[in-house]
């Protein structure tokens, strides 16, 4: 069977000007079967539109905090940096994947852009608005779990999985709010914040709060995910 091509959003480091990635996005793309090719930062629609009509699917990564403008915020003192052209990319992006029903997989920042662009809210800081004994920035080693997240089980992660909660690692400060038109809660931590979504009217637009790019080679959990969005992408 021809493998999936899936393109994967840049890290970008501000400071140096330059992009970069983490091993583990493209690493358990690899594992689970498909070709990962990391995409250029760029908002030409042109461009954009070409790179990902050779993609059968798309992930968008962790990184900066989604420009609070997106979704018609304040910018408050704890927002940290932001990339306003990779909000454009993503953005084109997403429209992409939805009227293509081209799927895509968003993992940290991507859960957020993804709420943030179809009408959503986050929080800017979740220890300053949202605050709680759960642990959301852990350290080091980051394939650990830090906390359970509960399962929707109306949803396709329980269907895979067939589990109530499951241990998660957890590595950011901002987070959904309220949630988008058109997406559903997925899975939940026991503070109330919306962990995981989807989209019940695209083949598969997923997205987790989670970074199971960390934690792939030691939880069967987070090779499934990836499992799952590789077969999907291959349809």
């Amino acid at each position: 069977m021809k493998k999936a091509i899936i393109g994967v959003t840049p890290l970008v480091d501000i400071q140096r000007s330059s992009l970069w990635m983490l091993p583990g996005y493209m690493d358990a793309l690899t594992e689970a079967g498909a070709i990962s090719v990391m995409l250029p930062l760029t908002s030409d629609k042109e461009t954009i539109y070409q790179l990902a009509e050779q993609c059968d699917g798309l992930l968008f990564t962790g990184g900066q905090d989604v420009s609070p403008e997106f979704y018609n915020a304040v910018k408050l003192k704890f927002c940290g940096e932001c990339c306003p052209e990779r909000d454009k990319m993503e953005s084109l992006l997403l429209n992409i994947s939805l009227e293509k029903d081209k799927p895509l997989l968003g993992i940290c920042r991507g859960i957020q852009f993804i709420n943030a662009a179809l009408g959503g809210t986050l929080y800017q800081d979740i220890p300053t608005q949202l605050p709680s004994a759960v642990e959301h920035h852990q350290k080091p080693p980051y394939d650990r779990p830090v906390h359970e997240v509960a399962i929707n089980k109306e949803s396709p992660l329980f269907r895979i999985l067939q589990k109530d909660k499951i241990p998660v690692n957890s590595y950011h400060h901002s987070g959904i709010c309220e949630l988008a038109p058109g997406l559903k809660c997925m899975a939940s931590s026991p503070d109330g914040l919306i962990e995981a979504v989807w989209a019940p009217g695209q083949t598969f637009l997923w997205a987790v709060q989670w970074h199971p790019e960390f934690s792939y080679k030691i939880n069967e959990d987070s090779k499934a995910i990836f499992a799952e969005f590789v077969r999907a992408c291959r349809t």
